[in-house]
């Protein structure tokens, strides 16, 4: 079992920035891709970007250029640097761990994004 827990989130005014923290109860960035999604009432959730084993990273196209993930295995930590920030860019962001064979994934509960003037 992996436990995820997301901190960071808040009211920002557009074009601020904000830092998501993922804390991973063991290390696991050896074997997990790491990833940040999220999720709009009424909406799918949706990819923000991943980072793999062998640390390569990709990102949505709404968020390139402005966010950037990243990790520090030291402190089983993956972080999600979100700058230029939009009102779209609103909702509940969700932190993933996925192992791909044999698959299994887990999800942080989530830390609530605002944009708004």
């Amino acid at each position: 079992q992996v436990q995820l827990v997301e901190s960071g989130g808040g009211l920002v005014q557009p074009g601020g920035s904000l830092r998501l923290s993922c804390a991973a109860s063991r290390s696991i960035f050896s074997i997990y891709f790491m990833g940040w999604y999220r999720q709009v009432l009424g909406k799918q959730r949706e990819l923000v970007a991943t980072i793999t084993t062998s640390g390569s990273t990709n990102y949505a196209d709404s968020v390139k250029g402005r966010f950037t993930i990243s990790r520090d295995a030291a402190k089983s930590t993956v972080y999600l640097q979100m700058n230029s920030l939009k009102p779209e860019d609103t909702a509940v962001y969700y932190c993933n761990a996925l192992r791909v064979a044999p698959r299994v994934d887990y999800w942080g509960q989530g830390t609530q994004v605002t944009v708004s003037s």
